[in-house]
């Protein structure tokens, strides 16, 4: 089952962005009552996306597929902490499932036929004392990986434009979704423009 969870995210985050970035323009006199709101929607208007970096969260994805969690480290601003399949054990391995896999009996027999297989053959190599690190060879990308990921403010509105895009792949376009509405939640003039 599919879960983001947030672990942490930077305390009044919106304040430390307006703090940070009116360091660049020493205006700390204009500081006030939703002063935050008003600041972050000019350097967001103005491009000035560097102040964004100060602030930071970290979410717990549990559920995707290895084929998620191998686009979502393509975005190399942010730190991973993954679910090794070298040292952890995957004889029990669930899958992530396509919805245009599930909707077809046809595909959805053969789907469940190739990761049962998968899941034998790795059985089989265990039981022949294969190290998990090579008895992993045989897993597919739909088993499900475990991922932590921590990116601050600047990457994630980067994350989630790229992976909510149109020709995005479903499963990251909607883990990136969840993630969008997770932040919007905290730090909401930060993320606005992007529900």
């Amino acid at each position: 089952m599919l879960k983001v969870e947030l672990l942490a995210i930077t305390p009044a985050a919106e304040r430390l962005i307006e703090d940070a970035g009116r360091t660049c323009y020493l205006s700390f006199d204009k500081v006030g009552e939703d002063s935050d709101k008003r600041f972050i929607r000019m350097i967001i208007k103005n491009g000035h996306h560097s102040v964004l970096e100060h602030a930071s969260a970290t979410f717990r994805i549990l559920g995707g597929s290895r084929s998620f969690t191998h686009q979502i480290v393509r975005h190399r601003v942010a730190s991973f902490s993954q679910q090794s399949q070298r040292y952890v054990d995957e004889r029990d391995f669930q899958v992530v499932t396509p919805d245009s896999v599930a909707e077809n009996p046809a595909a959805l027999e053969i789907f469940n036929g190739v990761m049962e297989h998968c899941k034998d053959a790795y059985k089989k190599l265990k039981e022949m004392d294969i190290r998990k690190e090579d008895a992993r060879f045989v897993l597919p990308n739909a088993v499900t990986s475990e991922i932590v990921i921590t990116a601050n403010f600047r990457e994630w509105r980067h994350i989630i434009e790229m992976r909510t895009e149109k020709g995005a792949q479903w499963e990251i376009k909607k883990i990136s979704g969840l993630i969008l509405a997770e932040l919007a939640k905290h730090a909401p003039t930060v993320f606005e423009d992007m529900i």
